[in-house]
């Protein structure tokens, strides 16, 4: 009997085994595997989805999570807050270098626990920008402190951000080092070759149901928006729009422009390259133009200094580590806005809304000069537009060219006609003569 009963006990105590081996394998099998993109420039839109990305995959208790790399670099801080997520996750973490890892894209592959690279892939080339002494030290710092932490090869690392640091196998003194897949692998940063992103996880060990992580409406509008490409025709839209105010003074178009502009550097603050200076470069600019163009026009002070604050805070809106891209999007600009006002002024010549913007050398009755302009002198009438010197007034119910001794007018003043000179007619403010 006690043979039988321990061999009952045995028997039911392996079943048991079983049954709970086969459960931990099927939960395993139904835990989700998050798959985060790490595609383009790395900016705070991309450090959002990661920190949401690792907490979701913490409170679901993933099978882990793999990050699907192609990127050429970014912004360092964003760089350092993904670090810093990937290393605070409680799951397992897969970098998978597609096609590159360049520069920040370097330091996010390091963070993860397993590093799986395709064929002709690489990884590397993470000097800063600048690339002052400073700068250097604490990004190398950073590098090595990340391999060290995940038993990898500090040195090695090292000479991915500092010329000076020696790695004769794998880059020339005074270089800074990228490695090959191939080269990866051997030097230990690498621990598998794989094709796919399948093979990534077998070699990883981890398995389960792929979801994929997506970016939020703002994060994409933020990623989206900051693109050299939409950002040279958000900034061809807000110059366009503050020039045709300059023409108008309607109001319409500068709000398309400013809303432009807004939009523009919106974007670039939430994807974390504009900081509040250049806000205030950008506030101080716009508020300089429409100063010139609403209170004050034609002294070209405030115009011109508002328009150097705008270009500037331009610039800086891309950060300094990206003033290609930023001469690339100023570039578009304005190519783009050149290009739409000569279409404008070829599809619509005869539009009275182009006439107000563009200079044509057509003049309609209301124009036409005869020697009856001297009869004019000494008549009173207003400036239906600023007189710039030059501008348009209306006197006796005339709607005529006007030029002043010099003086600026504005819109609506009362004038009289000082003197005629074939056929240019010269005027005076009303206050002026008074005064």
């Amino acid at each position: 009997m006690r043979r039988w009963l321990r061999l009952a006990v045995f028997s039911l105590t392996a079943l048991l085994g079983f049954a709970a081996l086969i459960s931990n394998s099927l939960a395993a099998a139904s835990r989700p595997v998050l798959v985060v993109p790490i595609d383009g420039v790395v900016d705070q839109g991309m450090a959002h989805l990661v920190a949401r990305a690792v907490a979701q995959a913490d409170d679901e208790h993933a099978a882990g999570i793999v990050f699907d790399i192609n990127t050429p670099g970014g912004l360092v801080d964003a760089a350092f807050q993904i670090r810093d997520s990937i290393l605070d996750a409680k799951v397992p973490t897969l970098a998978f270098v597609s096609k590159r890892a360049y520069s920040a894209g370097a330091l996010i592959t390091l963070a993860n626990h397993t590093i799986v690279m395709a064929p002709g892939s690489s990884i590397g080339a993470a000097e800063p920008r600048p690339n002052e002494p400073k700068y250097v030290s604490a990004l190398r710092a950073e590098f090595a402190s990340t391999a060290q932490r995940n038993h990898r090869n500090a040195t090695l690392v090292s000479a991915m951000v500092d010329k000076n640091v020696d790695a004769p196998a794998y880059k020339k003194a005074g270089a800074i080092l990228s490695l090959t897949a191939e080269d990866a692998k051997r030097a230990g940063i690498a621990d598998a070759i794989s094709p796919t992103l399948a093979g990534a996880l077998q070699d990883a060990g981890i398995s389960g149901t792929l979801e994929h992580a997506e970016y939020t409406w703002g994060e994409w509008l933020a990623r989206f928006a900051t693109t050299p490409e939409i950002s040279g025709i958000l900034l061809s839209i807000g110059v366009l729009g503050l020039f045709i105010e300059m023409q108008t003074l309607h109001g319409i178009a500068g709000l398309i422009g400013v809303s432009a502009l807004a939009l523009f550097f919106g974007s670039h603050i939430y994807a974390g390259f504009a900081n509040n200076i250049v806000i205030a470069l950008a506030v101080l600019g716009v508020i300089g133009i429409l100063f010139e163009l609403h209170v004050l026009p034609g002294h070209g002070v405030a115009g011109t200094v508002g328009a150097a604050a705008l270009l500037t805070a331009v610039v800086m809106a891309f950060g300094f580590s990206f003033m290609f891209i930023a001469a690339q999007a100023v570039s578009i600009a304005i190519v783009l806005s050149v290009i739409a006002l000569w279409a404008s002024s070829r599809m619509f010549p005869e539009s009275a809304f182009m006439k107000r913007i563009v200079l044509t050398a057509q003049q309609g009755s209301d124009y036409v000069t005869s020697s009856d302009f001297g009869a004019l002198v000494g008549r009173l009438g207003f400036a239906t537009s600023y007189l710039r010197p030059a501008g348009v007034a209306n006197v006796d119910g005339r709607r005529v060219d006007v030029l002043t001794e010099g003086d600026f007018v504005p819109a609506g003043a009362a004038i009289r006609v000082t003197r005629v000179e074939g056929a240019r007619i010269f005027v005076k403010s009303i206050a002026e003569e008074k005064a």
